[in-house]
């Protein structure tokens, strides 16, 4: 265990590189940042990062944040990053803000039961920055025991953590003294999990209220749809699950479902069948009857029928249906 003073510019560079040969061997420091001091660990280095929560008396479900040097590193990070929260990075960043996004899945890192999410800080402190961007990014929680409160001196982190921290770096009292603010993004519209240093009524005055969510569009699912089935044309409309604007989907049963067995009834202009023989030839001259070895003269009067057969649509021979008549497959527009 060794403390070293950053505030001296004559010492700062020794004491940086103690820190950032101590991170590398995988042990763990206490740094400096604007809000108040962290216990850091390499954070791709699952033994250091257990040896950090051991250290502070926490669980794995309780995995620390990201401390970053550069707002670029970002998007290595973390995936699916909302547009917000680029624009709170940029706005806020160094600075006590807190983003929780979704970790990019190739990292080959354990911070513990993260649930595939990360938690990334860019802190305002000079001591950090230049640290950070010699180690890369590290696991970094606030520097006290589980419970405690938070260390705003180096003598107050010392006190809490001991032994278990081998180099301990000097900048002074917190500037800030309190914590970030923690805002979850990965939930729509996203929250705030925890109000530190930033308030919302200035993220609000920079952004705009994003964490309320937006009017759903007004929705037209009481009204007939316009490319829909006519009442009476046999389909049913069917109410399905809400979409997310509140609209509905429609569903529409096939017409020959409901529609009655046997053949469908004849147009309204066709020709009704002849009822009596003395008829029956000049329809047979106008619609032209085809000759088949089992059709009889019907003009002999002998066995005439009572009416010509019709074909498996409802018309007679040599005709054509009406558009739209018969038993046709009503598909949805």
């Amino acid at each position: 265990m060794s403390v070293h003073d950053t505030q001296n510019p004559e010492s700062r560079e020794d004491a940086l590189q103690a820190a950032v040969e101590a991170v590398r061997e995988g042990r763990l420091i206490v740094l400096p940042t604007d809000t108040v001091y962290g216990i850091g660990a390499d954070a791709f280095s699952a033994e250091a990062v257990d040896a950090l929560l051991d250290a502070k008396g926490r669980g794995r479900d309780t995995p620390p944040p990201v401390l970053v040097g550069d707002p670029s590193v970002l998007l290595a990070l973390a995936v699916d990053v909302p547009d917000y929260a680029e624009r709170l990075a940029e706005e806020f960043w160094p600075g006590p803000l807190t983003l929780i996004l979704t970790a990019q899945p190739s990292l080959t890192w354990d911070l513990g039961e993260t649930r595939g999410t990360v938690a990334l800080r860019m802190p305002d402190d000079e001591v950090a920055l230049d640290l950070l961007r010699r180690t890369g990014p590290m696991a970094v929680s606030s520097a006290n025991r589980h419970g405690k409160p938070a260390a705003l001196t180096v003598l107050d982190a010392a006190t809490q953590l001991g032994d278990a921290v081998e180099v301990y770096l000097d900048g002074g009292t917190a500037r800030i003294g309190t914590s970030s603010t923690i805002i979850d993004t990965t939930v729509e519209p996203p929250e705030i999990v925890r109000e530190g240093a930033l308030t919302r009524e200035q993220i609000v005055e920079a952004l705009g209220d994003i964490f309320t969510a937006p009017e759903p569009e007004p929705s037209d699912h009481g009204t007939e749809p316009d490319d829909g089935p006519d009442a009476g044309d046999g389909a049913e409309a069917e109410d399905g699950p809400a979409d997310a604007d509140g609209s509905y989907q429609y569903s529409y049963t096939d017409i020959r479902e409901t529609a009655p067995e046997g053949p469908a009834a004849e147009p309204s202009n066709a020709e009704p069948p002849a009822t009596d023989q003395a008829s029956a030839p000049a329809r047979d001259a106008a619609i032209d009857l085809p000759s088949e070895p089992d059709l009889r003269d019907i003009s002999s009067g002998d066995d005439a029928p009572d009416s010509t057969p019709l074909d498996a649509g409802g018309t007679l021979p040599g005709e054509d249906a009406e558009p739209g008549a018969g038993p046709t497959r009503n598909t949805p527009g």
